[in-house]
């Protein structure tokens, strides 16, 4: 067995412990496009996320129109779109989005709560949405939330939007709820229980103590429905089980 010469060149004293010691390398940070008509909201918007260590803002856009020219040049995970824009507004944004595929998730940006648009967004395929007047933390948790794709993004509101809006859900000709698609059919009972729990706006931990059972299990069957139903995020759920009857649309 060779053995090193004498002055030969060796690592660095210290270095193989240096290397045990350094951390592993941090995970990709999220990377955000934000998409809105006023600079200074964008301007915004970006001091708060670029402070983040785990965010990054990647690209911007004064309306549509320009978000899906940037979204051709850089990768994204969520794009954050204000509703009401020139050209094209959120709601076409978001549904060209989601039919290009492989794209970003959807935060939708509203100015009030009970947005007709912002239900139209929703419809049309985004993971959320939120109020422009969000505290800067409600809007880093709602980013992160959106692209984790494992919880609703204000679920209370959310609810509210809906129960206002959700009858244009049903079928027009009857006004009672269409019929449910045969991908429903899929679902155990078990799991149109926590589809319809889900819908409601509870979070996991709501739901495992409103069903007795525990949170890791919850989280089983949410990933389960998602799976059979296609969908992409719970938000999609929600929507899903006021289309299908599987939830009542109050009465006002």
């Amino acid at each position: 067995m060779e053995t090193p010469q004498d002055g030969a060149a060796g690592p660095p004293a210290g270095a193989e412990a240096q290397a045990q010691a350094d951390p592993e390398p941090r995970a990709e940070p999220v990377r955000v496009v934000l998409v809105d008509d006023q600079e200074l909201v964008r301007a915004g918007f970006r001091m708060v996320l670029n402070a983040q260590p785990d965010i990054r803002v990647v690209g911007e856009a004064g309306d549509g129109a320009a978000a899906l020219e940037v979204l051709r040049r850089v990768r994204a995970d969520v794009a954050l779109v204000d509703v009401r824009m020139p050209r094209l507004d959120g709601v076409e944004l978001t549904r060209r989005v989601r039919a290009a595929g492989g794209g970003p998730r959807v935060l939708i940006l509203t100015t009030f709560d009970l947005d007709e648009y912002a239900f139209a967004a929703l419809e049309a395929g985004a993971s959320g949405f939120l109020l422009k007047d969000a505290r800067p933390t409600d809007l880093l948790s709602a980013i992160r939330a959106v692209h984790s794709g494992d919880a609703v993004v204000a679920p209370s509101t959310t609810r509210r939007l809906l129960n206002r809006f959700a009858g244009r859900l049903t079928a027009e000709d009857t006004g009672r709820p269409a019929a449910p698609p045969p991908a429903l059919d899929a679902l155990t009972p078990r799991e149109r229980e926590v589809l319809a729990v889900v819908a409601e706006g509870l979070s996991n931990g709501e739901i495992a103590a409103r069903l007795c059972v525990s949170e890791a299990t919850v989280k089983t069957h949410v990933r389960r429905i998602l799976l059979k139903l296609g969908l992409r995020d719970r938000i999609q759920a929600v929507v899903l089980a006021y289309r299908t009857g599987l939830v009542e649309v109050p009465r006002t």
